[in-house]
Order: C-alpha cells, then structure tokens, then sequence
C-alpha cells in the first residue's frame, strides 16, 4: 500500500461522511478524523513493536511522552 492509497482511503472516507451527514453541517471533522485514524494506527504499530513504546515512538516519529500521552487518550494503557 502507497501513501496515494492511504490518501484515497481516507478520501473516500470523507466522501462517505458527507453522504451520510445528508445535508446536515458537519463540526469538529478535524478532531473526528485524526482521532478515527491515530488509534488504530497506534493499535497495529505498538503491536508490530511488541509494546515497546520507545521503538513505537521511533517508528512514528514522534516523541516517547507524546506516544504514552497518546496511549492513554485513546485508552490504550491503563
């Protein structure tokens, strides 16, 4: 799977939500949107590193805090 395909994905999926809405105004598309994509993109990459936040962190780019932050909003560390 490319990026473009990822792109298309996610494209398609907010075609779909506007569908769906049926005229209604849509709010907070941004925040509905990344938290929809970050959990399971959390899901699969602490998985493939065996729950090793540190390597995880790495893998994503972004800091180890901001990774254990991000776990915890999305609930999936106690």
């Amino acid at each position: 799977m490319t990026r473009k395909d990822i792109a298309d994905c996610m494209r398609n999926s907010v075609e779909q939500y506007f569908k769906d809405l049926r005229g209604a105004e849509p709010g907070a598309l941004h925040e509905v949107f990344i938290a929809a994509a970050e959990r399971p993109l959390l899901e699969v990459v602490m998985r493939q590193a065996e729950g090793n936040q540190s390597k995880a962190a790495a893998w994503l780019g972004i800091n180890r805090n901001t990774l254990r932050r991000k776990l915890l909003d999305h609930q999936l560390i106690p």
